[in-house]
């Protein structure tokens, strides 16, 4: 058991991590993702969303069976019958098992979130490789350095924040300290918007994530560059090497 637990740990650790948090007028899904065709980020219902860390297939494979409960449920029943809690405690016993029974557990760790027509009907469950479930208020992290994450976003983070506000303090604390964020291009937005009809989850890409991101700040200007501009004739156009995206190139080869 301690030997299957610590690879699943180690697998999830290789991934990137995701912020879940609330803010004023729902729930917000932030993850450095360079990939755009495999999300980490995903619907399961009218009300409830779903992130993963982890492999890829494995976590892919439990939304799909998300979904399948949910569109069931809702048409057998009704589907206000549909809830976070019990898509939670179906995949809590899905993880328990594989993990209990299986040879390899799932490298994966899992948050389910719910938004209310208020915030305090707002639900936010993570649920690791084991089975457990933790019942998060007003932010989670999972993946990657989680640790270090959680601890940067706790100390920015603030109740009923505006969406602009929230998804600075979620990069913030995605980005290392003294280190570049993510280009909009490699970020995978997403939110639970309470104030939409019907279904509730709307994925920010595009020119609508630009428009609710911050300005970035201006770049310090260095001794060397003051005293090239003060030696350009007037009308010289400024010279320089290209500038393009920093960051590491993704080779697809490790976890989401």
């Amino acid at each position: 058991m301690r030997d299957k637990a610590d690879y699943a740990r180690k697998g999830i650790a290789r991934g990137r991590s995701v912020v879940v948090l609330q803010y004023q007028d729902g729930i917000l899904f932030v993850a450095p993702n360079p990939s755009r065709a495999l999300h980490k980020i995903s619907e399961i219902y009218d009300r409830i969303g779903f992130a993963a860390v982890g492999r890829y297939n494995e976590f892919e494979e439990l939304r799909l069976g998300g979904i399948r409960y949910a569109d069931i449920n809702g048409y057998t029943y009704d589907r206000s019958d549909v809830t976070g809690r019990g898509l939670a405690n179906l995949y809590a016993s899905n993880l328990g098992r594989i993990f209990t029974e299986s040879i390899k557990s799932l490298e994966v760790e899992v948050v389910v979130a719910e938004v209310g027509d208020q915030p305090d009907g707002d639900a936010i469950y993570r649920l690791t490789f084991d089975g457990s479930v933790f019942d998060e208020h007003g932010f989670t992290v999972m993946g990657g350095q989680a640790e270090a994450v959680a601890g940067r976003l706790k100390e920015r983070y603030r109740e009923a924040m505006p969406l602009a506000d929230a998804l600075e303090v979620a990069l913030v604390a995605l980005t290392e300290p003294g280190g570049e964020r993510p280009p909009v291009a490699q970020l995978e937005v997403a939110v639970l918007d309470r104030n939409r009809e019907n279904r509730k989850f709307l994925r920010l890409t595009g020119t609508r994530l630009e428009r609710i991101l911050p300005a970035a700040p201006p770049a310090a200007e260095t001794p060397a560059s003051s005293e090239a501009g003060q030696a350009s004739e007037p009308g010289d156009a400024p010279t320089g090497p290209p500038t393009g995206p920093d960051g590491d190139v993704d080779d697809g080869s490790s976890p989401l």
